[in-house]
């Protein structure tokens, strides 16, 4: 891309947007928990749904790649970091209005502030939800869970962006939700609001759920390294972290990027991690894994960029 058609299409974007959401060259590694990735071309956060489908109608104008991030708690973006235009629909677009039993989110709402939020209202079921570090929309495009609980069942309906940049309503059967899979990842849908539907509930038995999950987060999770979360999915039949422990590689460390020894689903960054490290640990550890037990681990991280 020219020098020119750089400056060009920062200025189409700074037009949509403004200049106070709209960055050149930034880096990435402020964005996403792993605190790991280069830099994207274009860095931009619109304010509504308005400015949102313009920037996504300029990215296609000019066919330029761009992708969608939340907090950016599942991402592992690449040493040299994303040619085109990331979207991060985060503190811009994160209004929570409840009504009654329902409560109304934008996609870039922190789902801990929602379940928060729930807990003032007298409102259960979204008590697996107040640990999880993501937002809104991306908790409901991988139907995050834990404790038994799962965005699919609290999501009464969620809007999104088609391909061809239309607003559509589905509901969640549409959704068509499973483990860390949805129909938007199938399609590319943007998330840009939904409707959870909770139940009444006693404050105090909330809260105390909510202090209980905590507690076992705390003291089961390194949850004092930047880390992505779970880096493996579930495999049917095992749990990922437990496959890791008995292959001894609990602590197995490549550059920055290490096994966490308190929970070893996890990799952590353990100071001064890039990219390219994690994803040879990650490398080594399924390989180790499969070697010994024959099952394949797949990664539950999101690759973004270029590594």
């Amino acid at each position: 891309m020219e020098t020119m058609n750089q400056m060009e299409i920062y200025h189409k974007l700074t037009e949509c947007l403004g200049a106070n959401d709209t960055q050149r060259e930034e880096p990435l590694n402020k964005h996403t928990t792993y605190k790991i990735g280069g830099v994207a071309d274009y860095f931009v956060t619109p304010r509504d749904i308005k400015s949102l489908r313009m920037i996504i109608s300029l990215c296609k104008e000019y066919n330029l790649p761009y992708y969608i991030i939340g907090n950016g708690s599942n991402l592992l973006v690449g040493d040299k970091g994303f040619r085109g235009v990331i979207i991060q629909i985060f503190q811009n677009m994160s209004q929570v209005k409840v009504e009654g039993e329902r409560i109304f989110v934008e996609a870039g709402a922190l789902l801990s502030k929602v379940a928060s939020i729930a807990l003032k209202n007298h409102l259960k079921n979204l008590e697996f939800a107040s640990g999880i570090p993501g937002t809104f929309g991306g908790a409901v495009m991988m139907n995050a869970g834990a404790y038994g609980g799962e965005m699919k069942d609290v999501i009464e309906s969620v809007r999104i962006i088609d391909e061809e940049g239309e607003i559509k309503t589905l509901s969640v059967e549409e959704l068509k939700l499973g483990y860390r899979r949805s129909i938007l990842m199938e399609k590319s849908y943007i998330v840009i609001d939904g409707i959870l539907k909770l139940d009444k509930g006693e404050v105090q038995e909330i809260s105390d759920l909510m202090e209980e999950y905590k507690e076992r987060r705390s003291s089961k999770q390194p949850l004092e390294w930047p880390s992505a979360g779970s880096t493996f999915k579930r495999p049917e039949g095992y749990f990922a972290g437990k496959l890791v422990a008995d292959a001894g590689l609990a602590g197995f460390q490549v550059g920055g990027a290490k096994v966490s020894e308190k929970h070893c689903g996890f990799v952590v960054n353990a100071g001064g991690a890039t990219a390219a490290d994690v994803v040879s640990l990650m490398e080594q550890v399924s390989n180790i894994v499969e070697e010994k037990y024959g099952v394949k681990l797949e990664p539950e991280v999101k690759f973004v960029g270029e590594f």
